[in-house]
């Protein structure tokens, strides 16, 4: 159940913030400033490649590496040649995971390395398989950790981690707001480098400055009837998400939501875009999910019984292609089984500037949801 004082309680929040999540959500547009200088600093923005790579590829940790190569791949377009590499595997005596290259990498291909860790020793390892086939291999990790020492030790561009000034109780998670914006930002400078996509340092200064905007609409001071991530959270309370995307940069952050409210929140939430998700998610709004599937839940008691679980749609859109929509038709599906809808659209902007607000919101959504969810 989620505690609604508490989402109202600026001090009650703080106080449950082991993680030093909402600090983390309300500095994401300085982190990208941050991250953005230490790209600077590593010599990013002075590269003159003689031309594309064949192939990207993304190694990391869980969801740091996941959303990255997914954020990447689809601003890079069609054809992208983004890929993430999986772990193929655990090494038997250490317990850690490990990656392996591609058969056919080589010195016409691109390793990007993103963790917030740094101390697996199985990318050690890959920055060190990568030297040795002639792969370019870039970095992004915590200045003095193990894997820091392997890319300089093999000649790759290693960019320091735009890191918090505080200490937090628990350790990081991945999905936290802090940490996908300290690991993208450099790799976003590498690619508009590299012609594969448009970063450019103006946009990302955008980025920064949409980033504080939302905080500033979203933080814990601003009431929940006013703040459209609280109001998300309460309207998440007890339901089970159908995360509905429509547009380009709606897709990565709709599948973004779902991972931060799995490991933030606890809460399972399913993804899919329209027009698919019409097709993919009809029979969960018709089934025991429903709203009024459970004709019985008029006679619970309010204090002692939790609510029935029931779907809820949620509706982030970014300007549909072509200029045809779906959304209409995703209301009018949802309305026939009387199932609730939430909406959230980006003001205009560029497609970064659009996709971080998109992102941003919903990671203050998650957050509250942690921070304010009781058993």
């Amino acid at each position: 159940m989620l505690d609604e004082a508490l989402l109202d309680s600026p001090q009650g929040l703080a106080e449950a913030d082991h993680r030093g999540l909402l600090r983390g959500a309300a500095e994401a547009g300085a982190r990208v400033r941050t991250a953005a200088r230490h790209a600077a600093e590593a010599g990013i923005n002075d590269l003159r490649p003689d031309g594309r790579p064949r192939a990207v590829l993304i190694a990391g940790p869980g969801a740091a590496a996941t959303q990255a190569a997914d954020l990447l791949g689809t601003l890079a377009g069609a054809g992208s040649p983004v890929t993430r590499l999986a772990p193929t595997g655990v090494a038997p005596a250490a317990g850690a995971l490990r990656w392996e290259l591609p058969g056919w990498a080589g010195s016409v291909d691109l390793l990007l390395i993103a963790t917030p860790d740094g101390t697996e020793p199985g990318l050690s390892l890959l920055a060190e398989q990568a030297y040795r086939r002639g792969c370019t291999v870039v970095a992004v990790a915590p200045a003095g950790s193990p894997l820091a020492d392997s890319v300089n030790g093999s000649h790759g561009l290693f960019v320091p981690l735009a890191t918090s000034p505080y200490d937090q109780e628990e350790p990081l998670a991945a999905s936290a707001p802090g940490v996908l914006w300290a690991l993208l930002t450099p790799l976003l400078a590498l690619l508009d480098r590299t012609g594969l996509l448009s970063a450019p340092r103006e946009a990302l200064d955008k980025v920064a400055d949409r980033l504080d905007l939302v905080a500033e609409r979203c933080g814990p001071a601003i009431v929940t009837y006013s703040n459209p991530a609280k109001t998300l959270a309460a309207e998440l309370a007890d339901a089970l998400p159908l995360v509905w995307t429509e547009g380009i940069s709606a897709g990565p952050a709709g599948r973004r939501f779902a991972s931060a409210l799995a490991e933030l929140s606890g809460i399972p939430a399913v993804v899919a875009e329209l027009p698919e998700a019409l097709a993919a998610h009809s029979a969960l709004l018709a089934g025991p999910l429903a709203a009024g599937s459970d004709p019985g839940d008029f006679f619970r008691d309010r204090v002692e019984e939790p609510p029935a679980l029931h779907a809820r749609v949620v509706l982030l859109r970014d300007r549909p292609t072509g200029g045809i929509s779906a959304a209409p038709a995703a209301r009018d599906l949802a309305l026939s089984h009387d199932t609730p809808i939430s909406e959230l659209e980006p003001e205009e902007g560029g497609e970064l500037a659009t996709l971080a607000e998109l992102i941003a919101v919903t990671d203050f959504a998650a957050v509250y949801l942690a921070l304010a969810s009781r058993a």
